[in-house]
């Protein structure tokens, strides 16, 4: 029996092997599974619940009003006719007489065009944007030297007699705000100082800069009294809350910090942003925190729980100043891409301010409705609140012996009247501008050239 098997070659039976394998698979070879049109449907409703179920329920009720306010609308006239000469909307249009119809026509002039028991017809106007309010145009009227580096911060007395600058010597200087003089320089800091703030509350100024320090400084004796230690790295920015004695303070460990001021307590540490913090606001009213970044997100914060209650991710690049209206309701936040408005208190887009192409460092508005924001190449642009029209644009000159790359504006500020605008500047100069006397709107007309529609770019 063990003679009759006929012994092959390896080869022989790798070959047989390999050929019936191929002839198993080959039907199969490279082709999928069918489809199952029953899974399919049931993987994209799954899907689509789990993705978009809250925003599918809001569209499905907004449907159901619109057909139902579709069901309640009168009857319309299908007579083209008259649809024509009604949208001509002229005194001299004519109506066709209809001897059919029982009701006379209207008067031209009147609100109906037909009987009661016919809607009007009524030419829509088209949208328009509204005519910005004329501003006077603002030059420079003083420079103020006496720095020894750049200028990067500034803020002014509640009482308008005086204002404060922060600067890479690390020296804050006070300068009477009405001759320019300098009143007394404060030493202490051991790097740039970068943010400064007076208290309308206490006889406080309070600093921060890149030593992570934030001081407070007794203004009847000249010295510091607190400080505020928590801080992991350069502090950029702070702000005082208007109404109750807490200190918001952001800077490069992507963090706000908020302290008590008496107590020196950190009450809260605001965590969310992903890059340095380089904007802060604060006011009475929700949201009572704002803040921006260089992660290009602004967030709106609840300062009683100490949390995010907003974030906008509108712009495309770093946030580098935010600033609100004196009484509006409304703030604007300033980034390379542009300067967009927003709506309190849940961050509602308004517009967008397009033609400032430059490093937007900073932002001021007074109550008349001027905004100006200021660029990095010294550029400065005013707009008018309201409508966002750009009504004038200048550059600060540097000063003399300084290159040109030294024109960059830091930071700015309207006195507590809103008639001075005191910038600080990389020529380590403050120039204070204020409106031209002489203008007036014949002199200096707004070249206003509305659009039918102003596209709302997010």
């Amino acid at each position: 029996m063990a003679d009759d098997v006929i012994k092959h070659s390896v080869h022989t039976l790798v070959f047989r092997s390999l050929k019936r394998s191929h002839d198993m698979f080959l039907a199969n070879q490279g082709l999928l599974p069918p489809i199952d049109e029953k899974a399919e449907k049931i993987l994209k409703n799954i899907k689509a619940r789990d993705s978009y179920g809250l925003v599918m329920s809001a569209v499905e009720q907004a449907q159901a009003v619109k057909q139902q306010q579709i069901l309640s609308r009168p009857e319309t006239p299908h007579d083209t006719e008259m649809a024509e000469s009604a949208a001509l909307g002229s005194d001299g249009a004519m109506l066709p007489y209809n001897p059919g119809s029982t009701t006379a026509p209207a008067a031209p002039g009147s609100q109906g065009l037909l009987g009661t028991g016919a809607a009007a017809i009524v030419p829509r106007k088209p949208p328009t944007a509204p005519r910005p309010k004329w501003h006077a145009p603002w030059k420079l009227f003083r420079v103020i030297s006496g720095h020894l580096g750049w200028v990067r911060c500034v803020a002014v007395e509640p009482g308008n007699e005086w204002f404060a600058t922060g600067a890479a010597d690390r020296v804050i200087k006070i300068w009477d705000l009405a001759t320019g003089k300098l009143k007394v320089s404060l030493t202490g800091h051991v790097s740039t100082v970068r943010g400064l703030e007076v208290s309308p509350r206490h006889p406080y100024l309070f600093s921060c800069g890149e030593d992570r320090q934030v001081k407070c400084w007794d203004l009847e004796y000249n010295k510091v009294i607190r400080h505020y230690h928590g801080h992991l790295s350069a502090v950029y920015t702070l702000g005082l809350h208007p109404t109750i004695d807490v200190l918001v303070t952001a800077g490069r460990d992507a963090t706000a910090r908020v302290w008590d001021v008496r107590t020196k307590a950190n009450v809260h540490t605001l965590t969310g942003h992903t890059d340095t913090v380089a904007a802060l606001a604060c006011q009475s009213a929700e949201p009572q925190i704002i803040t921006g970044s260089h992660d290009s997100t602004i967030r709106l914060w609840d300062l009683a729980a100490g949390k995010s209650m907003c974030t906008l991710t509108n712009h495309k690049k770093s946030v580098r100043s935010v600033v609100i209206h004196p009484t509006q309701y409304t703030f604007a936040s300033a980034s390379p891409d542009n300067i967009k408005q927003w709506k309190c208190p849940e961050g509602k887009f308004i517009q967008n301010l397009s033609g400032h192409n430059a490093i937007v460092n900073c932002m001021a508005v007074n109550s008349e409705g001027v905004l100006v924001s200021g660029g990095d190449n010294g550029t400065m642009f005013l707009w008018d609140w309201r409508t966002g029209y750009n009504f004038q644009r200048l550059q600060a000159p540097v000063q003399p012996g300084s290159m040109d790359s030294e024109a960059g504006i830091f930071s700015m500020t309207f006195d507590q009247s809103g008639s001075r605008l005191i910038t600080t500047e990389a020529d380590k100069t403050i120039k204070i501008y204020k409106e031209d006397d002489t203008a007036s709107e014949e002199t200096h007309p707004v070249n206003w050239r509305p659009e039918i529609l102003k596209r709302r770019k997010f």
